[in-house]
């Protein structure tokens, strides 16, 4: 992933907490057998401490390309827009004439995946699950020998995708002026497409921390 100076993470945290408020769906890549293309698997993940969890369907034929090479890429995107020319036109130079971006925020896991196949422990990583997803508790015991989970997990394989480095862009113009982020980030508020909002949300925040952005 690129990463021009001005869009890099401020630190470990920002994209921390990014991950942790809400983004728990994203993509796993994985290079391709021999003479194939790459394997990419959209899927919702739960982080244990800097390791992701999933769980994927027995069929899935991401397994014989995990087999084949354990390194893989796993990459959450999110709070993205489309921010028109017309809005990042500078002051001598017709709207028109703007250059177009996209704005948005990625962190992408490098990470060797490890395959969980043992029932009691992919019952562990489903607990863990429904324990972010659904932590109202209103669901059925994970357990090996109940149903209705219990007949279930033969279908199914776990994985541990064990970090090794994590990349994070937050893309939000802030290499340009205070007014124009300012300007960007009502405009979205304005006008409400999409995740028009949370991308806002994003630029003001980062517009917060940084302010007027140098090398």
């Amino acid at each position: 992933m690129f990463i021009q100076p001005w869009d890099a993470s401020l630190d470990e945290a920002e994209w921390q907490t990014w991950i942790a408020d809400g983004h728990d769906f994203g993509q796993l890549a994985v290079n391709g057998l021999p003479g194939q293309p790459p394997v990419v698997v959209p899927t919702h993940f739960v982080c244990d401490g800097s390791d992701l969890l999933v769980h994927l369907a027995r069929p899935n034929p991401v397994w014989k390309a995990i087999e084949h090479n354990p390194d893989v890429t796993f990459t959450v995107i999110g709070d993205y827009a489309f921010v028109p020319g017309t809005w990042r036109a500078a002051a001598d130079v017709p709207p028109r004439d703007g250059v177009p971006t996209s704005y948005y925020a990625a962190v992408q896991f490098t990470c060797r995946a490890h395959v969980i196949d043992d029932p009691q422990a992919k019952a562990d990583l489903l607990t863990r699950q429904l324990a972010h997803f659904q932590p109202s508790g209103d669901h059925a015991e994970v357990a090996v020998d109940r149903p209705p989970y219990g007949r279930m997990l033969s279908g199914i394989r776990g994985l541990r995708l064990e970090a090794t480095a994590v990349q994070a862009k937050f893309k939000y113009d802030d290499h340009k002026s205070v007014q124009h982020r300012t300007v960007v980030a009502e405009r979205l508020t304005t006008r409400r497409q999409g995740l028009d909002l949370p991308t806002a949300a994003q630029q003001r925040r980062r517009l917060d921390r940084i302010g007027t952005w140098t090398p």
